[in-house]
């Protein structure tokens, strides 16, 4: 998503953009004028933070490759990347496994490090830590999302020169606010379209029908939006949950942890399974608050910044970079409401007080408070403005 925005925002504004990847559905996501190059892995190995299913290729922990198979998958997409030179810039994703390909190139490049090849595969490593530090000494500029994510990466790769803060971005034209009728109408036709197959990257089967149920009353709904695994702390908002009378959960995602989930869930708790933008954009506005109860760091509050632009105030444990989305959110609410936008972490008893403070608000009380959210979206997050800013340290472009 991040790839696919940045290439729209930068082919839009009149670049030549090509992004080389691994999606084999490309023709599904608008990126302007970007073309797309898939190059062929060496034995199909794909190399990943957190082991998923993906088309058409076996997927491996980054921290699992042989040093072969690592050279192996530099050169593979080097060789692809220098065909397509001269190039005024290699924009990179990841320390590692980009940040080694960029280089391999010989042409100049920027890295952007995300934080999931830090803390889940790059760090107490120190040969893939020197790696990524000797990738990233040649790096025109170094980007990170937040404040946290730069700290984070000198920890694990040491000092860094050149490194720019810029945020993650999000579609202020697709998550909006929406009337609730419409939206609800939106929804309904959405999950229509949904394949009925089970699969847990899909929505589940019969949301239509779950949906239409669950939304024809106007019931106070908080809703969560992400994978299904321990470290998102789900489990802290059912905890929180317990004790506000007549508060639905609307819980988006998948993941191994769900049948745990669904086992402590409260009553009336609906699980969807994973969800698309499409489903989403109509979603949100139906719900009251949202809320990321992650446990673990963060290198930003994406999903609370899409329910900020779709007026839906965001309440997010306050660490990492999801502190850096409160902050943002703070601000625009004020001095006698910012507290609303985050939680000490872990702390369901904290996270019961937002809620329940949130939902002693009138209805437009709360509306006006999910506008003051999309405001700091506006302000801070728009992929137009991040794309621009990312540029900005780059004079020859």
């Amino acid at each position: 998503m991040y790839t696919r925005a940045l290439a729209r925002e930068w082919s839009n504004a009149g670049h030549d953009v090509t992004v080389v990847c691994q999606e084999r559905h490309p023709e599904r996501y608008d990126l302007g004028a970007a073309r797309v190059v898939v190059p062929d892995l060496p034995d199909g190995l794909l190399p990943v933070f957190v082991l998923d299913r993906y088309e058409g290729l076996e997927a491996k922990l980054l921290q699992d490759f042989t040093a072969e198979e690592r050279s192996r998958y530099v050169e593979a997409n080097a060789r692809v990347l220098r065909e397509l030179l001269p190039a005024d810039l290699v924009f990179a994703n990841h320390v590692l496994m980009g940040g080694p390909v960029a280089a391999a190139t010989g042409a100049r490049y920027a890295v952007k490090a995300h934080g999931s090849e830090l803390e889940y595969s790059m760090r107490g490593r120190p040969g893939l830590e020197r790696w990524g530090a000797e990738a990233l000494a040649g790096a025109e500029a170094v980007f990170v999302g937040s404040g946290h994510i730069r700290a984070v990466l000198e920890e694990v790769v040491g000092h860094v020169d050149r490194v720019h803060e810029v945020p993650p971005g999000v579609d202020v034209d697709e998550f909006r606010p929406e009337d609730r009728l419409q939206a609800f109408a939106r929804l309904l036709m959405e999950a229509e379209l949904d394949p009925q197959d089970g699969d847990e990257r899909h929505p589940d089967p019969g949301n239509a029908a779950r949906f239409e149920q669950a939304f024809a009353r106007d019931v106070p709904t908080v809703v969560y939006v992400g994978k299904l695994i321990e470290n998102k702390g789900v489990q802290v908002l059912f905890e929180a949950l317990r004790g506000l009378d007549g508060v639905r959960a609307v819980v988006v995602g998948f993941g191994d942890y769900r049948e745990a989930l669904e086992s402590i869930a409260p009553p009336g708790t609906l699980f969807t399974g994973a969800l698309e933008h499409r489903h989403l954009v109509h979603l949100l506005p139906l719900c009251d608050v949202s809320v990321v109860p992650s446990i673990f760091p963060e290198a930003f509050g994406m999903v609370a910044a899409e329910a900020a632009a779709a007026g839906v105030p965001p309440v997010v444990a306050d660490h990492s970079g999801l502190a850096e989305v409160a902050a943002g959110v703070a601000a625009e609410y004020g001095r006698r409401r910012a507290h609303l936008a985050s939680f000490p972490n872990g702390d369901a008893n904290a996270l019961r007080d937002r809620l329940r403070e949130l939902f002693a608000l009138t209805p437009e009380e709360r509306r006006a408070l999910g506008l003051s959210a999309r405001l700091a979206v506006e302000r801070n997050w728009s992929w137009e403005r991040v794309a621009a800013r990312l540029l900005e340290p780059l004079p020859f472009l």
